[in-house]
């Protein structure tokens, strides 16, 4: 395809001309860090970066987010989906690296979307982009990478790129030892006031979701950070953390017990107490008290 046949957009929000290839619209394009357009095809073993779908039934979001994404270096490859549907046509010819999906849209949603595809052979990592908070224990249940609150801002969509490519090795690349494509992340920038400085994650007794950030206590001190409950739950589900309410996250082994007073089950972590949801209380009572 020539540059000519796509068609160049201004978006308003960046003010910059850049090439639309939308699988609704024209035929599936890609476009090269070095500003080259070419056919979707492209050569085993070519492309080096993240081959990257985004879906969103809404224009000017797939639009925006495309842009933003053309702009990382560890993307080779955007493409462009109006659905849930539209993208099952696309990813029927091809495969992606990266997923990153509206939620509500009509027909096929995205929480439906990505329970199909768990079930591909080689499923693609996904990010969910929305601007509510409804749905953060859906993509916790689902076990999505990320959860991307709109307008998306560069830094935090290249903190979820670099996520992605920390739970799933790049094209071509091969995990060092095997079972060690996915390093759970050891150490945290945290930020208080105007000091910025790093948290050991074996230092984390308490994970808080803060609204776009989290607090993570270390027992007597506390400090926000830029991560989202979700994908630290995903992400340290193997290092003795557990979920025990859509708001914490805690460290199994600092909990000091557990009380029910009037059927409702809390934990007392550091002489502070917290409360245990019943949808995670099953999980709990298991991991405290393992079975012979």
């Amino acid at each position: 395809m020539t540059a000519e046949r796509a068609r160049a957009i201004t978006p308003a929000s960046h003010g910059r001309a850049r090439m639309q290839h939308d699988s609704a619209a024209v035929p599936l394009v890609f476009l090269h860090r070095s500003g080259m357009v070419g056919a979707a095809a492209l050569p085993s073993g070519a492309v080096s970066g993240l081959r990257v779908l985004v879906v969103d039934d809404e224009r000017l979001a797939r639009d925006d987010l495309s842009w933003l994404l053309r702009q990382c270096d560890d993307v080779d490859e955007v493409t462009t989906a109006a659905g849930g549907q539209d993208a099952l046509r696309v990813m029927t010819d091809r495969e992606f690296d990266a997923v990153f999906l509206d939620i509500r849209m009509p027909g096929l949603d995205g929480v439906e979307l990505v329970r199909v595809l768990r079930n591909f052979r080689r499923p693609p990592a996904v990010a969910f982009v929305t601007a509510y908070d409804d749905y953060a224990v859906d993509a916790f249940d689902l076990d999505v990478c990320d959860y991307l609150k709109k307008p998306v801002e560069q830094d935090r969509l290249e903190e979820t790129l670099r996520r992605i490519r920390t739970r799933s090795p790049a094209p071509g690349d091969q995990p060092t030892e095997p079972g060690d494509g996915h390093a759970p992340l050891r150490r945290l920038s945290a930020r208080r006031g105007n000091e910025s400085f790093e948290v050991e994650r074996d230092d984390i007794v308490v994970v808080e979701a803060s609204g776009d950030y989290v607090r993570i206590h270390t027992g007597d001190d506390s400090a926000l950070v830029r991560e989202s409950i979700s994908s630290l739950t995903s992400a340290w589900s193997g290092c003795g953390f557990i979920r025990v309410h859509r708001s914490y996250l805690v460290r199994v082994a600092a909990i000091d017990r557990m009380t029910v007073v009037d059927g409702r089950r809390s934990i007392e972590v550091a002489g502070v107490e917290y409360p245990v949801s019943r949808r995670y209380t099953r999980l709990l009572l298991d991991r405290m008290n393992p079975r012979p």
